[in-house]
């Protein structure tokens, strides 16, 4: 083995702890490893399992052994591939009904119980993810975690441009005011855009707290270009939302399993959205749909997802 310093000739300086051969170099002592392929450990890629179908670290540390700790630093690792896995390999797809919708979560504490020390600490608090689905395919094109403003928005939209090809397309968001400046400025030359603005009755008495107001009425509004009427729909991007729910555990309501650090929050969505377009099968496709897009061909392994 050559030195990448010196380019002098290493010799021999025993085994590292895994097996494999170290070298020294002569001229300046440093040493290294022979060069390998890097893998997850069978136990690391269990309890990465474990977290997508929807066990709490602490279960999936019971589970495998592995330290809480441990399993949080696997997380972490595997999120910040995960959502730059899906920058680079979600572009420039071809899209023509893409439905966008944001789902409410929490890091370390909700926004009504903050402090009033904390009241500016965007790291705490409310926490929205952003979601564009295509509806067809049902690929997940882009996600974006922040608060629910017009900053956010804005950067969401411009996630979505990258996602997508130049070819026109049909969007559909709620009736959340910032998306209208944002789709102008960022998809203007490229979206017939519409909102599904819904009417909510009054919560029933003692149901204000754990259910949602009952919809009364739904109407559309066409912002940019010339919609489809019948297109005009967020019901596929809000069965997500579900499915968020029901498989990421930090975004269960009503759990003690939500994140206390926003870092960890957003990489726990990275993983999830990337198994879900890869790795997951979805039931109604019987394919992945990455593979539905045109992306792939093949169903992929987690332990390909994180190679």
């Amino acid at each position: 083995m050559t030195c990448p310093i010196c380019k002098t000739e290493c010799k021999r300086f025993g085994k590292h702890r895994n097996g494999l051969q170290r070298f020294r170099c002569r001229q300046c002592g440093k040493t290294f490893t022979e060069p390998h392929e890097r893998t997850l450990a069978p136990e690391a890629i269990l309890a990465l399992t474990l977290l997508l179908e929807g066990n709490s670290i602490r279960s999936a540390e019971r589970i495998t052994g592995l330290h809480r700790d441990t399993i949080m630093r696997l997380l972490f690792a595997a999120g910040e591939h995960c959502e730059q896995f899906m920058q680079q390999n979600v572009r420039n797809v071809p899209v023509k009904d893409v439905q966008a919708d944001e789902v409410w979560g929490f890091v370390y504490k909700k926004e009504a119980h903050k402090w009033p020390d904390e009241a500016h600490d965007n790291s705490i608090g409310d926490c929205y993810c952003f979601i564009a689905l295509e509806r067809n395919s049902k690929l997940v094109l882009t996600f974006h975690v922040g608060k629910r403003d017009r900053i956010a928005t804005e950067d969401f939209i411009g996630k979505l441009r990258d996602a997508t090809s130049d070819q026109m397309f049909q969007l559909t968001t709620d009736g959340f005011a910032p998306y209208i400046n944002a789709v102008d400025d960022g998809l203007a030359d490229r979206v017939d855009f519409a909102q599904l603005i819904k009417v909510y009755a009054s919560s029933r008495e003692g149901e204000q707290r754990y259910s949602p107001p009952e919809v009364v009425d739904a109407y559309s509004k066409i912002i940019i270009g010339d919609p489809e009427e019948r297109r005009i729909c967020t019901s596929h991007v809000e069965r997500k939302n579900g499915t968020l729910r029901q498989w990421c555990k930090r975004m269960t309501r009503l759990t003690y399993s939500f994140s206390k650090k926003w870092e960890n929050h957003k990489a726990a969505l990275a993983l999830h959205f990337a198994f879900y377009n890869f790795c997951r099968i979805h039931s109604s496709l019987r394919v992945t749909p990455a593979m539905e897009a045109g992306i792939t061909d093949r169903v992929w392994s987690i332990t390909e997802l994180l190679a």
